[in-house]
């Protein structure tokens, strides 16, 4: 659909929103060997999809994964990775890290965090010291996992964003906040001689390494969390759920389309990936064993927003903003320009985070 605007109708998308683009002029650097990549944040969610791909791409020489907490590689099969241990609030520490890189991938960053000042730190003054460490070190491309949420939830969003649309800091949720913010921050850092960016921005990250990576259930609640599942699983639970729309994408394709990335198979700039397929909260509880009683989307919408606008709400509490209006992205760019291709449906991402 080029240049499609359209207003939200309260259905579950049966269609790709889809816009043409194309770059003269641009020539891919798929060619490109023997490169290092230093990768923040290896062990997260993202992290286990990009670093597999890294580890048996013979374009890739040899990988720096760098953490605030010890790690082994091989633990994880991954001999082609030498851990630096760094915190990305320590330029010099990044910029030691990055000495040899040809490419800087940057996936730390707190989604639920604890004292906002600490997160404020590590995710906006940690970005911005892991570009210009990379500038510093002479990196030709420097890789940052945005968001969805940096478009905001605001009700003139039109379904089917492409990347021209603009991003704009939420109302309230402080990552979504956060993510628009960094964005304009790093595009103010790119100077012609400085590292070339790539930004990807995915929804709601879904695979075997999304619970217990970015998004921890808290140890408390782990055994009723666990029970809930089972009983759902075994017995006639009912859940009254909205019908709202939402994407997601599975870690592995996020791996994929940071790979491109790292191999400049595109020309820099921002890129929406999500799964080719649409979901609803009433899939998601359904896929969770309950048995559903799906209520209209709008209303819940409303209150949504309703409740996005009560002061002081924790972090956690601030992620109902995102039920405020649909996210829903045109992801033609990156394939067309890109290169890439999502492999994993949205139900079988879904699947794939449950436990056994």
């Amino acid at each position: 659909m080029p240049g499609h605007r359209a207003s939200y109708a309260e259905t579950t998308p049966t269609v790709r929103f889809r816009s043409v683009r194309t770059v003269a002029g641009y020539h891919s650097a798929v060619t490109e060997s023997d490169l290092t990549v230093a990768v923040t944040g290896p062990t997260g969610t993202f992290g286990f999809g990009l670093v597999p791909l890294l580890q048996a791409d013979d374009r890739i020489r040899q990988v720096v994964g760098i953490a605030r907490r010890p790690f082994e590689p091989t633990d994880h099969g991954w001999s082609k990775m030498v851990y630096k241990r760094g915190d990305v609030r320590d330029q010099g520490a990044l910029t030691d890290a990055f000495a040899n890189a040809d490419v800087v991938v940057h996936l730390a960053f707190i989604v639920v965090g604890g004292d906002p000042a600490t997160t404020r730190e590590v995710n906006v003054e940690g970005t911005l010291a892991a570009y210009r460490a990379a500038r510093e070190a002479g990196a030709s491309r420097f890789v940052y996992a945005s968001s969805v949420a940096a478009y905001g939830f605001h009700q003139d969003n039109p379904v089917g964003m492409a990347e021209d649309w603009p991003v704009r800091p939420a109302d309230l949720l402080f990552s979504a906040r956060e993510k628009a913010e960094l964005e304009q921050l790093l595009a103010a850092e790119v100077t012609e001689d400085g590292p070339d960016l790539y930004l990807l921005r995915p929804p709601v990250v879904l695979g075997p390494h999304a619970v217990g990576a970015k998004a921890t259930v808290p140890a408390a609640l782990q055994p009723a969390t666990r029970l809930l599942l089972a009983l759902a699983r075994r017995l006639p639970l009912f859940a009254v759920v909205p019908e709202v729309v939402l994407q997601v994408i599975h870690e592995d394709d996020v791996g994929s389309a940071l790979l491109q990335c790292v191999v400049a198979a595109g020309p820099p700039g921002a890129y929406n990936i999500a799964a080719a397929d649409a979901v609803t909260l009433v899939d998601v509880a359904r896929e969770l064993g309950f048995l559903t009683l799906p209520v209209p989307a709008r209303p819940a919408r409303v209150a949504a927003r309703l409740a996005a606008k009560v002061p002081r709400l924790p972090q956690p509490a601030q992620w109902v903003e995102a039920l405020a209006h649909p996210a829903i992205m045109d992801t033609t760019k990156a394939e067309t320009q890109l290169g890439w291709t999502p492999q994993v449906s949205a139900v079988d991402a879904i699947r794939s985070s449950l436990p056994d």
